[in-house]
């Protein structure tokens, strides 16, 4: 029982028993303080659900079912039953409770002042202690989108009801919010997954349209459908997406996309910033390189990428980039300065492992990278000069 919902009581009560289905819980019923006398409860065929209950696969093997009887206000519209597919993959997907989410969410909090911010937390952390079943994601949609975004704000984020109450105890204004610059960072090789993109190709033209203008101007330097690697990755495609002349027209081809989308709806950045690859899509969103030129850029960058003899190594090491600085050897570059202490070095893998082991030493965390290749170091220099041939081709 999800409430009279009229015309739409049918589908919602099937759209809750699949849920249920995929996450392996039943949810309590709602709006009921206490059984009907009219159904005989004591034989135990029958049972109201009061709490969230575990529902999973039986011990004979045999697929969850479940019947949705609906009466809404415009008639009978569902009498449906339903029964559990087969898992893809084979393996069960994981039980979570009903307080845990897929992944971090952030639940956002403003008020008139810093006190009543204080205030609202301590509300909302309340009403969340009431109300076990509210998932997170809810939760921070419903914040998103259903309050005014006052002067004083706050922002917790967790993937589980202990993580946000746990925020929520701390949550504090640091002043009136004030008006800021907007900046863009697109990244760089590491963010490429199958299937990136795909379900935004499919909900928004804008997106599309963009999408598509760039794989029409790369297929024919990486001999292959673009789109087709990006959102299949099937076939004698697997793991193609992870070679760097694929991996960077991929990324170049989501970003852009993803920029064109927001642009679409109004957003407008003050500053534009790329790290490697990323650096070719700040360049064309900003207008410096037309379509054509960009797409030739990155086309001949991965091109001649992936043409030099794989070895090398990358570290991503915990330290500032002075302490980094200061342990290098010959062979050794800083690829990125990600952080304060967020600093990646790159170049033959003797020397770095070198470097990481003197880094580790004195109390950096290392972690060494999975590439093909050791990017941003001299080992790349061997390109250069035809890379440089091509730039001169571009306006």
């Amino acid at each position: 029982n999800i409430g009279h919902t009229q015309a739409a009581a049918g589908v919602a009560g099937v759209i809750k028993m699949v849920l249920a289905m995929r996450n392996g819980v039943l949810p309590k019923t709602l709006h009921v303080e206490e059984p009907t006398r009219q159904v005989d409860w004591s034989g135990g065929a029958v049972e109201l659900l009061t709490e969230p209950v575990e529902w999973t696969a039986r011990p004979d093997g045999s697929p969850l079912r479940a019947g949705v009887s609906s009466f809404g206000i415009s008639g009978t519209n569902a009498h449906v039953l339903l029964e559990q597919g087969p898992s893809t993959p084979s393996e069960p997907e994981p039980v979570r409770a009903p307080g845990q989410a897929d992944t971090v969410v952030p639940w956002l909090l403003s008020a008139k002042s810093a006190a009543a911010l204080g205030e609202q937390a301590v509300r909302l952390a309340a009403y969340v202690g009431e109300h076990p079943e509210l998932s997170p994601a809810v939760g921070g949609f419903s914040l998103a989108t259903t309050r005014t975004a006052l002067e004083h704000r706050a922002v917790v984020v967790g993937s589980s009801r202990e993580d946000l109450l746990a925020g929520l105890a701390g949550a504090t204004s640091r002043g009136p919010a004030a008006a800021g610059r907007l900046g863009l960072l697109f990244t760089g090789q590491g963010a490429q997954r199958v299937g990136m993109g795909r379900e935004l190709y499919a909900a928004y033209p804008v997106f599309a349209e963009a999408f598509d203008a760039v794989c029409a101007r790369v297929d024919g330097g990486l001999g292959r459908s673009l789109k087709d690697l990006v959102f299949e990755g099937e076939g004698e495609g697997v793991g193609l997406l992870d070679r760097t002349r694929f991996t960077q027209a991929a990324l170049f081809a989501v970003e852009v996309a993803l920029f064109r989308l927001l642009e679409s709806w109004g957003v407008r950045p003050d500053a534009l910033l790329g790290h490697s690859v990323g650096e070719v899509v700040a360049a064309h969103v900003a207008g410096v390189l037309g379509l054509d030129d960009a797409c030739a850029l990155v086309v001949a960058r991965g091109r001649l990428m992936d043409a030099l003899p794989a070895g090398g190594a990358m570290v991503a090491v915990e330290a500032s980039e002075d302490e980094v600085r200061a342990a290098l050897v010959d062979g050794v570059s800083v690829a990125a300065v990600n952080g304060p202490r967020a600093v990646v070095v790159s170049g033959a893998e003797a020397a770095v492992e070198q470097v990481a082991a003197a880094l580790a030493e004195r109390g950096a965390r290392v972690k060494k990278l999975t590439v093909s290749h050791a990017f941003h170091s001299v080992l790349m220099d061997p390109m250069l000069e035809e890379f440089r041939q091509v730039a001169k081709t571009l306006t």
